[in-house]
């Protein structure tokens, strides 16, 4: 059975979180921010960068703690070439099926791993009181159009498609820099970055703020 997708966020959700959540960037020119969830991983984030490179793209990776860890060279190469990182919790876990305390405590742990005020929930998972608790420290990254590259039932035609026909200047793209979807991302992605700079799109790493204030 063929799942439903929602590929661009409706504007009405942006609206209703837009004091705590960040689905979009405004641009007065053509630029797209691409974005990472689930890394690093030594097999598939270099790739990533390579292609990143090859398009001189910038994008945010937002990475799951106990990777950043375990992949320490990885995570260090994002930062020399020049990208944003956030971080995704350390164990990736889902808001609606962890205790609050515990997810909490994850989400601090993940960001000791690298230190930055940009968050994003494992999921695009949050309710409405960690929403407007955690937006007091963190910056929390959502997004514009989902690529759906984590879904093995579609090809990486369909998921190139779903940016390519979605996204608009200032959107905030999400493909996964993971074992499970990188064959599907590598293709999308390069098909993204093909299109959009054939039609003279910039590819910016979402800023990264000098802090924000205490819980």
């Amino acid at each position: 059975m063929a799942q439903w997708h929602i590929v661009r966020i409706p504007f009405w959700i942006q609206w209703l979180t837009r004091h705590w959540l960040v689905w979009k960037i405004p641009a007065d020119k053509k630029v797209l921010f691409l974005t990472f969830d689930d890394g690093p991983n030594a097999e598939v984030t270099p790739k990533v960068l390579h292609l990143l490179k090859s398009y001189n793209a910038k994008a945010t990776f937002f990475m799951v703690g106990e990777n950043v860890l375990k992949f320490a060279d990885t995570y260090q190469q994002v930062i020399e070439d020049g990208h944003s990182v956030g971080h995704h919790c350390f164990n990736h876990l889902p808001f609606f099926k962890t205790n609050p305390k515990s997810y909490f405590r994850n989400v601090l742990k993940g960001n000791s791993a690298l230190q930055s005020p940009l968050f994003r929930p494992p999921h695009g998972q949050i309710g409405w009181k960690a929403m407007k608790l955690l937006s007091k420290k963190y910056k929390i990254m959502m997004w514009t159009v989902m690529s759906y590259d984590f879904d093995k039932s579609l090809s990486a035609d369909r998921c190139a498609k779903n940016v390519i026909s979605k996204a608009k200047a200032g959107d905030i793209i999400v493909f996964h820099d993971s074992l499970k979807a990188q064959d599907r991302m590598v293709i999308a992605l390069e098909k993204t970055l093909i299109h959009f700079s054939k039609l003279g799109y910039e590819f910016h790493a979402i800023e990264v703020p000098s802090s924000r204030h205490d819980l």
